[in-house]
């Protein structure tokens, strides 16, 4: 099936733009996440140091505060794959507006650190949900054509959702930033209510009348849209024929290849450092003599997170899944590579290092541009794309989790790993991992670019599928040898 399946059976092509009205939809929830991820660095400094709240906090509770976000996240992973089949995609999304209000109204309102925690925790509820089911809707609604941009969308809102974070918690105090904040998921369930929902969901409940107005309207009025509904009801008939249960699932080879793919990603996207790179920020910018305040450097590192992920979001269709992936990871180990140089130089002897106040800034710079083009936002990407709908609710929240549980892992063991071996011996570490990660998407991971979520679970399966750039995967094609 190298054809598109969403090309008319008239010859009337499938208009793309209220796909991207949709998904644009669809990543509100992505800026609502992104908010308070970015709420943390300006809420640090009033809240510990200035008591703004009236009550004290030390640096042990906020990083607690910080981190309990993760695991309401990864919490959420696993219920929220329930939530979409039951009531459908749309309607688990905006359920979510629910846990993002009360963590805001905690915040807001709070008189104590275990509101503080709560509130952090109920936003990461509604965040980390908002990581499976905000990917997995676009990937379903989305012509295969335009499928990985319109999926880079969602870490696109995220960076430009903490970027929000910075530059208003850089003019308000803490307690505004929140009320700001909260309007973000309003204004998300009041434009998302009147996106539809998706086909794939419809088709599942029999529902073909809606499943086909819901094309209609994603594809445009005189879209065709015969083939493409034929198209998912004999994959919808597929699965039911082959409905396995949560055990079941994990002996089917595409569903376990899948699940490799998802965690080694999810894996490397927590390890490759970025949390460690952002933590030193300020240092490395201090170190550099660059006269910037901690607030500009914050700001400058958002900023560059945006631009390179839109980038990202403008190439991935045409450079492809893979090549972004394997480029973002090997320079990611250079950036490291650069910073642990410059540590260790400085550990040794400051003076090696008082003409190199340049060599931190470029690294971290371009850590931050490579990340935010492969590592940031692809992973996500992926993990909408690879399960089968007969799985994807029982496995896809597993990379989820898994990402947040690492994020909290990480968040909380960086400062044990840096007194351990020191901070050049953890940026070597992160440079390490790094490339084992560019060699496990050169032999592992496929090429979804212009292919249809059908087809690749075809690859995934172990068949030769020809994508639209005419030739077989190679990872796909090392396997079968």
């Amino acid at each position: 099936m190298t054809r598109s399946s969403t090309e008319s059976v008239v010859g009337n092509p499938s208009r793309k733009l209220p796909q991207y009205i949709a998904a644009l939809a669809a990543s509100g929830g992505a800026l609502a996440a992104g908010t308070f991820l970015g709420w943390t660095s300006p809420a640090e400094i009033p809240l510990v140091q200035n008591e703004e709240y009236g009550f004290p906090i030390n640096a042990e509770e906020f990083s607690w505060i910080g981190s309990m976000a993760n695991l309401g996240a990864a919490l959420m992973c696993f219920p929220i794959g329930i939530l979409m089949k039951m009531v459908g995609r749309k309607w688990a999304m905006l359920l979510l507006v629910l846990p993002l209000m009360l963590g805001w109204l905690l915040i807001i309102f709070a008189s104590n650190v275990a509101m503080l925690m709560v509130g952090r925790f109920f936003l990461g509820v509604g965040g980390g949900a908002f990581a499976i089911s905000g990917p997995a809707y676009t990937a379903e609604i989305s012509d295969p054509s335009i499928r990985g941009a319109l999926g880079m969308f969602f870490q696109l809102f995220i960076t430009l959702g903490i970027l929000f974070g910075y530059a208003v918690g850089a003019a308000v105090n803490v307690q505004v930033l929140s009320i700001i904040c909260a309007v973000i998921p309003i204004a998300f369930g009041a434009i998302f209510f009147f996106m539809p929902e998706s086909p794939q969901y419809f088709i599942q409940k029999n529902r073909i009348e809606d499943a086909s107005k819901s094309l209609k309207w994603l594809r445009g009025s005189h879209y065709d849209q015969r083939a493409e509904l034929e198209t998912l009801q004999a994959e919808d008939a597929k699965l039911r024929a082959e409905k396995i249960t949560f055990l079941q699932c994990f002996q089917q080879r595409a569903t376990i290849r899948a699940l490799i793919i998802s965690l080694g990603l999810v894996f490397f996207h927590q390890m490759s450092g970025v949390n460690a790179v952002i933590f030193y920020t300020t240092t490395i910018f201090d170190a550099a003599n660059s006269g910037l305040d901690p607030t500009a450097a914050t700001i400058i590192v958002g900023v560059i997170q945006v631009v390179a992920t839109f980038l990202a979001t403008i190439i991935v269709d045409r450079v492809g899944r893979r090549i972004l992936l394997m480029i973002s990871d090997f320079f990611m180990a250079v950036s490291t590579i650069l910073l642990a140089v410059y540590f260790q130089l400085k550990e040794t002897d400051e003076t090696q290092v008082e003409n190199l106040g340049w060599l931190p800034v470029l690294a971290l710079c371009l850590f931050i541009a490579m990340f935010s083009i492969g590592y940031g936002p692809i992973p996500w990407l992926m993990i909408g794309e690879l399960f089968a709908n007969n799985v994807k609710a029982y496995v896809s929240p597993l990379g989820g989790a898994f990402s947040w549980l690492f994020a909290f892992l990480v968040t909380k063991v960086f400062t044990n790993l840096r007194d351990a071996l020191g901070i050049s011996g953890a940026f070597w570490l992160f440079s390490g991992i790094s490339l084992v990660g560019t060699i496990f998407v050169f032999f592992i991971v496929p090429e979804t670019k212009g292919i249809s979520l059908v087809e690749i679970q075809r690859i995934l399966s172990g068949e030769k599928v020809r994508g639209t750039n005419g030739h077989v995967d190679r990872a796909m094609e090392d396997d079968e040898k």
